[in-house]
C-alpha cells in the first residue's frame, strides 16, 4: 500500500488523486514514507486557558494527557491553576472557621464579606484564562514560582 509523500493520502497507481504529485511505483524498488503524523488537537494558547476551566481537575488533566504535558508552557499553567485552586479552597476553610467564630461572638456583618471573596476569585479565574488565552504568562505572586519551578 502506498502513500502520498505530500499529503499523506492512500494511492493507487503513480500519481495522487488528492493532490496530484508524482507517486513512486511500489513494484519498482522504491519505498514511500507513511503518511505525516496527525497535530495535536489543540493550540497552545487554547490549552493552557482550558487548565484553568475546573482548576484542580484541568490542571491534572492537562498533566496527563500525552502532547500536552511535555510543552513547557502549559505545564505551568496547569500547575499554577492546581496551585491556586488549592490556595482558594484553604482561603475559604480558614475563613469560614474564622467567620464562624467571630459570627458567634457577635460579628454576623462578616457574612458580607463571602460574596466579595467570591467575586474576587471569580475575577482572579477570569483574569487568569484571558492571560493564558492571548499567550502571556501571569505569574501570580507565591504560587506562579512554585509553579516555574514544577513546569521545568
Amino acid at each position: 500500500m502506498a502513500f502520498c509523500p505530500s499529503c499523506g493520502s492512500q494511492v493507487e497507481g503513480k500519481f495522487c488523486a488528492k493532490c496530484g504529485s508524482a507517486v513512486a511505483d511500489a513494484g519498482s524498488g522504491g519505498t514511500v514514507p507513511p503518511p505525516p503524523a496527525q497535530a495535536s488537537g489543540l493550540a497552545d494558547n487554547v490549552a493552557a486557558a482550558l487548565c484553568y476551566l475546573l482548576g484542580l481537575l484541568t490542571g491534572i488533566l492537562f498533566l496527563v494527557l500525552a502532547p500536552y504535558n511535555q510543552n513547557k508552557t502549559i505545564r505551568f499553567h496547569a500547575f499554577q491553576a492546581i496551585f491556586a485552586h488549592v490556595a482558594i479552597i484553604a482561603v475559604f476553610i480558614v475563613l469560614q472557621i474564622v467567620i464562624g467564630a467571630l459570627a458567634f461572638a457577635g460579628g454576623f456583618f462578616l457574612f458580607a464579606l463571602w460574596p466579595i471573596i467570591g467575586l474576587a476569585c471569580l475575577a482572579l479565574w477570569v483574569v487568569l484564562m484571558y492571560k493564558a488565552y492571548n499567550g502571556e504568562k501571569f505569574v501570580l505572586p507565591i504560587i506562579g514560582p512554585l509553579a516555574e519551578k514544577q513546569a521545568g
